[in-house]
């Protein structure tokens, strides 16, 4: 691997491909099956070993594997789904597309995740489902979610695009609710550029997510054209194109046999950034709770202006002239106008996102990183804060 030169900019989320990646690609690219095929088969099958589950569907991205898992639920117009401030537009996007209303349960301000007690006070006649996301890797408090939701009779959509290797009591993330979604963008922990998966304990369930995510078809295209010969197909629903292609599981499949090669060296960096920020006037994750594996995927600081003298934002500006990429993992929802404008949601409903949003940035984590790199990091963090 190239060694990075300190004056070069260090990337956020830069993944790393290794040589088994590029040839899977080239071999797929050679046998001339490009689109969903036998290698997005077998991707399906050791992810959803992986994790645990029964059934899986791949997507083209999380945000794809969401959306279908919500219309998968039936919500009519009116049907409301609960979920947290601190996440990405994905989240609320996916509940709007299926024809839901968002209802924001605001975060415990330790762990960052939706707090189950906020999530009972917001449950009203028309709730229908329940979106907990695993914010940074960090498991949600699954047992007294899962609780609410079977006194209410309510489905749980579980969002997994940071919670690849995430468990909670020793079973994995997304295998608690009724769907669990997971993200495979180029800056998570297994990666295929763009990708998602859908998994689930029902085979019927994975069946329609795979149905309506290709044109609403009842037989996807690769067993269509396969050598079993040509295949009618019938149009059952009116569906979407979200479908995987094998190049992309081409890549997936390599990066999921090293997810725990991978997940040791993310490890290595978080212990040496908490190390080394331990004296430093910023927030810093805090520890895993008891029987839980936190994915390491996003590793963030808080940047409180008095503590620290600076803003986030100020922050950022300084990290950036040191060379050092970095992300906003998030503004809260209701800082954003469509939602704000559409829902009338006021920043003071949810005080403990609003101010994590406002404080928090996330600093590179990849396995890619060398020690130098990391080095450079902790060095310019040190630098900005004027340490």
């Amino acid at each position: 691997m190239p060694v990075r030169s300190k004056d070069s900019f260090l990337v956020f989320g830069s993944p790393l491909i290794g040589q088994e990646e590029i040839d899977e690609v080239v071999a797929s690219m050679k046998s001339g099956w490009l689109g969903t095929g036998p290698k997005v088969a077998r991707f399906e099958k050791d992810f959803s070993a992986y994790v645990g589950a029964s059934h899986a569907a791949a997507c083209n991205s999380c945000t794809a594997a969401l959306h279908l898992s919500l219309v998968a639920l039936g919500l009519e117009p009116g049907d409301e789904v609960i979920t947290t401030p601190l996440t990405f537009c994905a989240s609320v996007n996916a509940i709007i597309h299926a024809g839901g209303t968002p209802v924001l349960a605001d975060v415990d301000p330790v762990s960052q995740n939706i707090d189950p007690e906020a999530v009972r006070e917001k449950i009203t006649s028309r709730t229908k489902a329940i979106l907990p996301v695993h914010f940074a890797g960090r498991s949600c408090d699954m047992d007294p979610i899962m609780a609410i939701a079977n006194e209410h009779g309510l489905k749980v959509v579980e969002d997994c695009a940071h919670a690849i290797e995430t468990t909670y009591k020793g079973q994995h993330a997304g295998t608690f609710g009724d769907f669990g979604c997971f993200s495979f963008y180029v800056t998570k922990n297994v990666c295929t550029g763009e990708g998602g998966m859908v998994v689930a304990r029902a085979e019927a369930d994975i069946q329609d997510i795979k149905v309506l995510g290709l044109h609403g078809m009842s037989a996807d295209a690769w067993k269509r054209f396969s050598d079993e010969g040509y295949k009618h197909y019938q149009v059952v629903h009116a569906g979407f194109k979200y479908n995987m292609m094998d190049l992309q599981a081409a890549i997936g499949i390599h990066q999921l046999k090293r997810v725990e090669e991978n997940f040791k060296r993310r490890c290595e960096i978080w212990d040496m950034y908490q190390e080394a920020f331990r004296a430093l006037p910023v927030g810093t994750p805090a520890p895993e709770e008891p029987d839980t594996r936190h994915a390491r995927h996003l590793y963030t600081l808080m940047i409180d202006p008095v503590a620290c003298g600076l803003d986030r934002d100020q922050f950022l500006v300084r990290l950036t002239k040191e060379n050092i990429g970095a992300g906003v993992h998030y503004l809260a929802v209701p800082e954003h106008p469509y939602y704000r404008d559409r829902y009338g949601w006021k920043l003071e409903d949810t005080p403990h996102a609003v101010a994590l949003g406002r404080e928090t940035l996330s600093l590179p984590l990849s396995a890619k990183l060398t020690d130098d790199d990391v080095a450079d990091v902790i060095e310019a963090v040190n630098l900005c804060l004027g340490a």
